[in-house]
């Protein structure tokens, strides 16, 4: 049982996703009476995601090859790594850092002074959500958050900024919009077809009268542009305009819907209660069990899936082609009336 810490690293997970479900460890780091002081390793590019709120004044941004030398400058009696990779423990142990706390995954238990061993089945990992381990990797240091639910903010200048953006491309705010966010940094296994994100989008406009804008990160432009042009009902792009982090998060938190590959924005739609609906493929579902309140997980049941492969192993992908878009879009339905339920309530 740890006592007392001066001074705790968390090195914060390296995918939009991830970081966005470790945030009530982070926060909950922040109010442990236990911990003098925390500083928040994160990558520069992750770094908008926790932005604008209490997190932020605790952030060390980082190259990726530069973790090792900012652990030795800031000399913490202990780190966290909420980042299940080797190269993370490996980091934190050539920095020289004494107490190194993680979990028991990639091969690294020997660069660990304190561990959690996941379960296992039939010798295998047993798939448990990632909260959750997160949560648990947490209570090494003595963490305990009150909620494994992701929570986000967006300052009120860029809440703005999103919002005339919108208007010039003739977003009317307020009937409200659809985001769609069709890429998947992952790899191209967890690409659904362009032109079913866009025969989903102009069903909900003709059943709605919702618009649709369609975005995603850096390079993603020929997708976003190929959904809108399979789009009957015009879905709007903003491959044009500047996109990062903040803007996704100023974009999703006042969208009615997110309709999203198994990725990123997700989870950004959670943190801000955002009802979403998340075309599944290749992934586990049972890694991404949480916060499902508002939010629908469309997938197929295949022999082959899930896998966990960037590429179709296959040659056949048909865990994402074959979903159809009517299954979709029953679920954009049923998540939305779910939101008016609670809205009500």
């Amino acid at each position: 049982m740890i006592e007392r810490l001066e001074h705790l690293a968390i090195c914060a997970p390296n995918w939009v996703g991830d970081l966005a479900l470790a945030t009530p460890v982070l926060e909950a780091a922040l109010a442990a009476p236990h911990i003098g002081r925390t500083s928040i390793l994160v990558r520069e590019h992750l770094a908008p995601l926790i932005a604008d709120g209490p997190l932020a004044a605790h952030v060390c941004a980082h190259g990726a090859r530069e973790e090792t030398q900012l652990l030795r400058e800031l000399a913490p009696d202990a780190v966290l790594l909420l980042s299940n990779s080797f190269g993370s423990a490996w980091r934190a142990w050539r920095a020289g850092v004494p107490l190194r706390m993680g979990s028991a995954l990639s091969q690294r238990r020997w660069l660990l002074t304190h561990a959690v061993v996941p379960p296992a089945r039939d010798g295998r990992r047993a798939p448990i959500p990632t909260a959750h381990l997160l949560r648990d990797v947490a209570g090494l240091a003595g963490i305990t958050p009150d909620s494994i639910h992701p929570r986000l903010q967006v300052r009120d200048e860029l809440r703005a900024r999103q919002r005339a953006t919108l208007r010039e491309l003739g977003v009317d705010l307020e009937r409200g919009y659809i985001v769609c966010c069709p890429g998947a940094a992952f790899g191209a296994a967890k690409l659904w077809p362009a032109d079913r994100f866009a025969t989903v989008l102009d069903r909900l406009h003709d059943e709605l009268g919702l618009q649709s804008v369609v975005s995603g990160g850096p390079g993603e432009e020929p997708l976003i542009g190929a959904v809108c042009a399979a789009s009957r009902r015009g879905a709007l792009s903003l491959g044009k305009t500047e996109r990062n982090l903040e803007q996704l998060k100023a974009l999703v938190a006042d969208a009615r819907l997110l309709v999203v590959g198994d990725s990123g924005p997700r989870w950004v739609a959670a943190a801000f209660d955002i009802p979403c609906v998340t075309i599944m493929g290749p992934n586990i579902p049972e890694l991404t069990a949480t916060s499902l309140e508002l939010a629908e997980v469309v997938r197929i049941d295949l022999e082959c899936s899930p896998c966990m492969e960037r590429v179709c192993p296959l040659g056949h992908h048909r865990c994402m082609s074959g979903i159809e878009p009517a299954r979709v879009v029953a679920a954009a339905h049923r998540v939305l009336a779910k939101a008016r339920a609670g809205a009500s309530a």
